[in-house]
């Protein structure tokens, strides 16, 4: 067995060239895999809401199902980057989309039964597939060298995208579906969530092979052994860039904050001010679109230009949508196209070139379990994001909690000016 690893790590460390094809081919698995893993999150998303209010016959819990999958999430988390840094990328993220599918399963299960207490525990089990929906991301990275890296992870991210959109399009048709089997409508999307959610985990586990985080930890003891010998304490200090992994961090969770806050109270703005349903989901769907559409000339920036330029065109632009979606008229449907379209696209931004810090502030021994646990922060920062934002527009209003949210991006950009000054 361990001649067999030898043979592997020799074919890609005496092939640069067979080294590249791998990553290609990862790349194209991992993209693969999130087209079907953004449709498992987005048809539960859309829908989980309305089938806590239908189930608990009253408005007062209807965020609960956001709030428990984000939970879930974050568990999920820790857990799959755990996983993978011990099995490889293979293991982690695949069960991590199992269970996730698991979790839809007892969704559709609960809905049959009316089983509140059963809703909720799949809702939280459900946070798997989201979390390695999100840590796919970083599979794509693992072979990628340091002017390859964003662009690696925005190739994933944009093929969330195709899963995203097809998914809530898809409800409807899962409704019917439901009915016809005798489910009640409001879970057919939950089924599609389960399908999708293994089939992605199906993808990864059979075409993962050979898994890219193992090859990169093979590749680094190699290295390690050739630059450093005997001198671990060298390496050790090298593997970990506990000032980048601050800065990447930071980004990402100020970004996830502002960007949740806003978005989760818009709708509920609208509402207040006349807006209905078709154009809540108009400007709504303009941002999701800028959260992910942008992502391939995004990951080329951020490889170009660098990352701290990125991390400060990331608050700059989330600085911009909280002035304007504070200022602008309530009645101005493009105002507030604009502003949430600026909220996803400072969003995106933050996203990438966060990520692209935190791989390039550790090492494949590392690696995988340090991702984990700074995605546990993010899904922490967006549940706590949305929870806040109803208080302060409830004690205040929607443009305080926009301008608060664009003051509060602008932390970005002291804290990259920081990172500079190793």
């Amino acid at each position: 067995m361990l001649g067999k690893a030898q043979e592997t790590m020799d074919t890609y460390i005496d092939s640069p060239e067979k080294l590249k094809n791998l990553y290609k081919r990862v790349l194209i698995v991992v993209s693969l895999s999130q087209v079907f893993g953004g449709a498992g999150l987005a048809a539960g998303i859309t829908v989980g809401a309305l089938l806590a209010q239908q189930m608990l016959g009253t408005d007062a819990y209807a965020g609960v199902p956001s709030a428990l999958f984000t939970l879930g999430s974050a568990g999920a988390a820790f857990i799959v980057g755990k996983l993978s840094q011990r099995y490889g990328r293979r293991t982690g993220l695949s069960t991590g989309f199992f269970v996730g599918g698991l979790g839809a399963i007892g969704v559709v299960i609960a809905a049959i039964t009316n089983s509140v207490i059963l809703l909720f525990a799949s809702l939280f089990i459900y946070g798997a597939g989201t979390a390695s929906n999100l840590q796919a991301r970083y599979a794509g990275t693992d072979l990628a060298n340091n002017k390859q890296r964003a662009k690696a992870i925005s190739t994933t991210m944009m093929m969330t995208t195709f899963g995203a959109v097809a998914g809530p399009n898809l409800v409807e048709i899962m409704g019917k579906v439901a009915l016809s089997m005798g489910v009640p409508s409001l879970a057919g999307p939950f089924i599609l969530s389960a399908t999708a959610f293994i089939l992605a985990g199906l993808v990864l586990f059979i075409m993962l092979r050979p898994d890219p985080l193992e090859i990169a930890k093979m590749i680094e003891a190699d290295r390690r052994e050739n630059e450093y010998g005997n001198k671990t304490e060298s390496f050790s200090e090298k593997a970990i860039n506990k000032r980048g992994l601050t800065v990447g961090a930071t980004v990402m969770v100020l970004t996830q904050i502002v960007m949740v806050a806003i978005m989760t109270m818009t709708p509920v703005h609208m509402k207040h001010h006349g807006h209905g349903l078709s154009e809540v989901g108009i400007v709504i769907g303009f941002h999701v679109g800028s959260m992910y559409l942008p992502s391939l000339v995004t990951g080329v920036l951020v490889d170009k230009i660098g990352r701290t330029a990125m991390s400060i065109a990331s608050g700059v632009t989330l600085l911009c949508a909280g002035l304007l979606a504070a200022f602008a008229p309530s009645d101005s449907m493009v105002l507030l196209i604009v502003a949430l379209s600026l909220l996803g696209l400072g969003w995106n931004f933050g996203l990438i070139s966060g990520t692209a810090q935190i791989v390039d502030s550790t090492e494949p021994s590392t690696r995988a379990k340090t991702q984990g646990k700074i995605d546990v922060l993010v899904a922490l920062a967006g549940a706590s994001g949305g929870a806040l934002s109803g208080m302060v527009v409830v004690n205040a209003s929607y443009a305080t909690l926009s301008l608060a949210g664009g003051l509060l991006s602008l932390i970005l950009i002291p804290v990259v000016i920081w990172s500079r000054k190793a």
